[in-house]
């Protein structure tokens, strides 16, 4: 078996390693940190099929690249849930996320100073791998409480059946993999 899968990215691609999600899928592991090429490929690539939008959110960590990125282009704000309160944070809203490659219950949480700057203002939700969708769900459920209006949701990758879903705008598909 190959240690590698490769993805195709909107035209660019990947070498991704293989990693063992349980005895019978293996997933190819996408990791857009420190891949500036890449990551400016797919903030230009996503912000061309979107609508129009005020602002865009993102869960912590492996995103934020992509939605600094997304945001340096297009000159829209990005805002960051984050996994833990902060003590700058005033008044923090907080919803709970299972996630696959987290394996476990984890907590995102939005400044309220934050929350309050979406409020009424168009929203893309950006993520850089859209698996089972609970991260993207939190950070919807985040953004319903501020009575932000979310435009778009957005990722890199979609894996598995969530790249079947068509309320997501994604670059590209990573399936499940059978070992």
């Amino acid at each position: 078996m190959d240690k590698y899968f490769t993805v195709d990215i909107a035209g660019m691609k990947r070498d991704l390693l293989r990693c063992s999600l349980n005895d019978k899928l293996d997933i190819a592991a996408f990791i857009i940190f420190g891949d500036v090429e890449l990551t400016i490929h797919a903030a230009k690539e996503l912000i061309a099929r979107l609508p129009e939008f005020d602002y865009i959110i993102t869960p912590e960590a492996k995103s934020i690249p992509l939605a600094y990125e997304m945001s340096r282009q297009s000159g829209k704000k990005y805002l960051v849930a984050r996994k833990k309160a902060k003590i700058y944070m005033k008044d923090p809203v907080m919803v709970n996320v299972k996630s696959i490659t987290t394996q476990g219950v984890q907590t995102l949480i939005l400044d309220s100073i934050e929350g309050e700057q979406i409020r009424g203002k168009r929203v893309v939700v950006v993520d850089d791998v859209i698996s089972t969708g609970e991260s993207l769900k939190a950070v919807e459920e985040l953004v319903a409480k501020f009575d932000g209006n979310i435009v778009a949701r957005a990722a890199v990758l979609a894996e598995g059946s969530s790249y079947d879903r068509d309320d997501i705008t994604v670059l590209g598909y990573l399936p499940l993999l059978e070992k």
